[in-house]
């Protein structure tokens, strides 16, 4: 029964031990010959372990979402809704106004009839329905005040910045950014968020691609009755001046950058006008805007060239909305707007469901990467980066060869140590001791670590807490020999005995490592998961394959007269 159960666990061991190594030093493609030569090796494992910024060498920066936009935004959006609610009802509205400054957002309503005040504040919030229940309401006189207290601006604020992390994370994700870092950065109130890409030593384009705006909106633009062409005008004061002057909330004059626009005929513009500078006046809010975008894709433009253009489809509820507006404004224009400028406009000659395009003569990578913003979304407010630091890959191959010469004189020294002060069995220690290290690299890789300077620090500590574990053992069987007992029971006696100890240092140590990782930075997070990742194969390592090799070292004779410990 020994015999069958030290055949099991040798089995074990040695499936482990050969997955371990495959892991750390397997090619993750077809092996050539030069795979398995001592360069190919080092290659091969500097390919599969995961570098952090301080080994790697990479950028760092520290960018802070401007959430002061989102609340203004929100606030606009608002005083619209609530003055076409309050008008299609035909309530007496004088004028909406909405007001915004630093920590005040307001929305003040002007009623002709202070007597309807009540009905235009109960129609408003049967139209919004939640989105109005953040404000809070006052009437006074022929006035109702709508004001966003510090406690929604706090939590709209901080849901802004989370949205903002996450887009740059699919965006980090689709540009192809190996193992990058992104988290907050500061105290919450800052909105600031960390990012760190290994690697990167020149990130301008990543920068770009990053904090660019991807807002948009599919709209109605307004033209006279029957319109033979769409009505541009040839500065912004023309445009402003079509409206009386002053623009409405429900109007917007925005710029328009489009080329070869069709006309309702169906026939290019002359090279002339493409050359002017135009403005159109377009409808607030839009029809459907990117909240509603399903894909989007960079296409080469129509006639072949270098041009190209983006397509997108819809999601069915954009798609919906869309459908049956442009189905009841045939023979009027539609306006596509990016970013807060109208890239095409559209002649409705009949329904359009989920399909649309911007041109703009775009080349291959603008394109390109304006479909990848578009499909990550748009962010929810400005951002501006604040800090900039560029690592050098001198510097991370500098701390790699510190760390590595660090964890080898360690191993040395221990593995001298545990030879000199418990001879034959510091041997099983040694060989415990180089199998935790192979399948804490395993781990690391397996899991998708990141290696970073700390985290070498946390194997050097983990190389301790292994020989400690060791320590503990010996000592106990040391004991047991002490008062009399086989060497068969001493060993059974000092690994039962050892063991809850184990179990007791490595618990406390990996909580402690768990509070690390949850409210550490990216450094601190490094160390926490090496040396948690370390605590855990030690107890694999430690007391199953020692005692598999005392086992071992037991069954070889029927009566071991001596134990070298």
């Amino acid at each position: 029964m020994k015999k069958k159960n030290l055949l099991q666990r040798t089995i074990i061991i040695t499936i482990v031990t050969l997955l371990g190594l495959y892991t750390v030093i397997g090619p993750r493609r077809r092996p050539t010959l030069h795979d398995f030569t001592w360069s190919g090796i080092k290659a091969t494992l500097a390919e599969n372990i995961h570098l952090g910024l301080d080994l790697k060498g990479g950028t760092h920066l520290v960018m802070r979402v401007k959430t002061d936009e989102v609340l203004k935004n929100l606030t606009l959006a608002d005083a619209i809704a609530i003055e076409k609610a309050a008008k299609d009802k035909g309530l007496p509205v004088k004028e909406v106004r909405p007001e915004t400054g630093p920590g005040s957002y307001r929305i003040v309503l002007e009623a002709t009839d202070a007597s309807k005040l009540a009905e235009i504040e109960a129609e408003a919030k049967q139209k919004l329905g939640g989105d109005l229940s953040i404000w809070t309401s006052s009437i006074s006189g022929n006035t109702i005040v709508w004001t966003l207290p510090p406690s929604a601006q706090s939590t709209l604020a901080e849901q802004a910045t989370e949205q903002a992390q996450r887009i740059i994370e699919s965006r980090l994700d689709a540009v192809g950014v190996a193992e990058p870092l992104v988290q907050r950065h500061g105290s919450q109130a800052s909105h600031q968020i960390l990012v760190q890409m290994p690697g990167i030593h020149d990130p301008e384009r990543v920068k770009q691609l990053l904090k660019a705006e991807s807002k948009l909106e599919l709209v109605h633009v307004v033209t006279p009755a029957s319109p033979q062409s769409v009505q541009t005008y040839s500065t912004e004061e023309e445009a402003k001046a079509s409206l009386g002057g002053t623009v409405p909330t429900n109007r917007r004059v925005l710029p328009y950058a489009e080329r070869n626009e069709p006309t309702a005929g169906g026939q290019p513009a002359t090279d002339e006008a493409q050359k002017q500078k135009k403005w159109v006046v377009v409808e607030s809010p839009a029809v459907v805007d990117g909240s509603e975008l399903r894909s989007a894709n960079a296409v080469q433009a129509q006639g072949g060239g270098d041009s190209y253009q983006i397509s997108f489809a819809l999601k069915p509820t954009g798609a919906q909305k869309f459908g049956s507006w442009t189905g009841a404004n045939i023979n009027e224009y539609m306006g596509v707007i990016l970013n807060d400028e109208v890239k095409s406009i559209a002649y409705i000659k009949s329904q359009i469901n989920d399909q649309g395009e911007i041109s703009g003569r775009f080349t291959k990578q603008s394109a390109d990467d304006l479909a990848l913003t578009l499909r990550s979304g748009a962010l929810p407010a400005p951002i501006e980066y604040q800090e900039e630091r560029t690592v050098g890959p001198s510097l991370g191959a500098d701390s790699i060869r510190s760390g590595v010469r660090a964890s080898l004189f360690g191993l040395i020294f221990v593995v001298v140590f545990m030879l000199f002060y418990y001879r034959g069995a510091g041997v099983n220690a040694v060989v415990a001791l180089m199998l935790n290290m192979i399948l804490m690299l395993a781990g690391l890789i397996i899991f998708q670590a990141t290696l970073t300077l700390p985290g070498i620090a946390g194997i050097i500590l983990t190389i301790g807490m292994a020989v400690d574990s060791n320590v503990l053992i010996f000592e106990r069987i040391r004991e047991e020999l002490r008062t009399g007992k086989t060497i068969p029971s001493a060993v059974e006696q000092g690994f039962a005995r050892a063991f809850v100890t184990i179990i007791d240092t490595h618990v406390t140590t990996i909580i402690s490592s768990m509070f690390l990782f949850v409210f550490g930075t990216g450094p601190l997070r490094g160390f926490a998961v090496t040396l948690v990742l370390g605590l855990l194969i030690n107890l694999f390592s430690a007391v199953y394959v020692s005692r598999t090799i005392f086992m071992w070292e037991l069954s070889r004779k029927r009566k071991l007269e001596s134990l070298s410990i």
